[in-house]
């Protein structure tokens, strides 16, 4: 049903452009995200002859600094698939899903993933990707080195000293650039027992757990040299996931589209959880994306319909196995998992509906990420301070925090 709900029939109107502001998954111009959102803009249009869908993509490094800046200039896209939408909802510039979507579509949503997708208890934000971590390392060096995969700090950081002494340039890859910053830390932080918010929904940055986990970073990872040639603070994702395809890494927390990066260089890998402390991280980090839509210019039938194709059974795993990303639906995850095809994807998505996400409820939360993109690798440098940056960081977000609540 809700394939078909996308697929046929009318929206009832002539000549409309829908403005689509989308992220980009890709590694490559040859699979950029471009590509996937023209075959579903010309599939569709092709049913909708009134209706045209104008699509956009920008990477990752850029596409929450446009969709801002054309908020602000009073040019919002119909439609924005980006990484938060809370701080819009408040500010009353989305539509809530209900009076967009069918009912089957959105009862189809995984119900965390719609959760997490509320602000005040309404949900505007639709997931549109999710992804769990884990530790992935290259079998071919582990096996050079006699070693196991590490299930401690202690073990982790034993196995990237020999990693090291055989000559290997990223023992471990500690990407801590702009890029994706703030889900490299979060992973950290879970597994030293602290994470970005406190029981009660608060922002807890400084902790005692989240100070112990940064410096213990600093001193036994980055001031060691097992981080590899580049700074932290400077190493992307996307960089990190190239060097580990190369062969250059040893070790490093990937989502599951590093699968299918790996496997096209021919590189051997395997995964484990990340490890915690003093045994296996009890917490998974999950993640998601969003869609959402800006009611500025209209169009709410319009953009609801499109929506309904765009979340159709086959759309959602298309997408998903396209980018090696888990599907954000009930109907899709139900045939991933029973999927031939797609059991190395398996792992990653048995975690999600147990993975703690980001604090993307929070209207403060597009300004305290950005904050730990921007910062977060100083507190590891050789002059950096843990406690100074994480300090800085929490009252900074506290504040934002406190406006966003007035």
């Amino acid at each position: 049903m809700t394939a078909v709900l996308g697929g046929c029939g009318s929206t009832g109107s002539s000549d409309v452009t829908l403005r689509l502001v989308a992220a980009d998954y890709g590694d490559s111009a040859a699979n950029s995200s471009k590509k996937y959102w023209d075959e579903l803009a010309k599939e569709y249009e092709a049913k909708h002859p009134g209706v045209k869908i104008d699509v956009t993509v920008y990477s990752w490094n850029d596409v929450d600094r446009k969709v801002k800046e054309m908020v602000a200039a009073g040019k919002a896209p119909d439609m924005a698939q980006i990484g938060a939408y809370a701080d819009y909802a408040a500010e009353g510039k989305l539509y809530d899903v209900s009076e967009l979507l069918s009912i089957p579509v959105q009862a189809d949503f995984v119900s965390q993933l719609a959760e997490a997708g509320q602000w005040n208890h309404t949900q505007y934000g639709m997931p549109f990707a999710a992804s769990t971590r884990v530790l992935f390392y290259n079998k071919t060096l582990f096996a050079k080195a006699s070693l196991t995969p590490p299930t401690t700090w202690s073990e982790l950081a034993g196995d990237a000293e020999k990693l090291k002494a055989m000559g290997v340039k990223y023992p471990y890859a500690l990407p801590l650039g702009p890029e994706e910053a703030q889900a490299e830390t979060m992973q950290w932080l879970l597994s030293g027992g602290g994470g970005y918010t406190d029981d009660i929904g608060g922002y807890d940055l400084a902790s005692t757990q989240n100070v112990d986990t940064l410096t213990w970073l600093k001193d036994d990872l980055v001031g060691k040299g097992l981080t590899g040639p580049v700074a932290p603070g400077r190493l992307n994702r996307a960089q990190a996931f190239a060097a580990f395809t190369d062969g250059q890494v040893g070790m490093l927390n990937g989502h599951p589209a590093l699968i299918q990066q790996a496997k096209k260089k021919g590189v051997k890998f395997g995964t484990v959880p990340m490890p915690g402390r003093t045994a296996q991280s009890r917490a998974s980090m999950g993640v998601a994306d969003w869609m959402m839509a800006f009611k500025q210019n209209g169009h709410a039938e319009q953009v609801g319909d499109f929506l309904d194709f765009v979340y159709s059974e086959k759309n959602v795993l298309d997408f998903s196995r396209r980018y090696g990303l888990l599907p954000v639906t009930t109907s899709a995850s139900d045939v991933m998992a029973d999927s031939g095809r797609d059991k190395p994807l398996r792992p990653f998505l048995q975690e999600l509906p147990t993975s703690e996400l980001y604090p993307v409820g929070k209207t403060s939360w597009a300004s305290v990420s950005a904050g730990l993109k921007k910062t977060i690798g100083q507190a590891v440098a050789p002059d950096g301070s843990p406690l100074g940056t994480l300090s800085r960081l929490e009252a900074t977000a506290n504040t934002a925090d406190s406006s966003a609540s007035n």
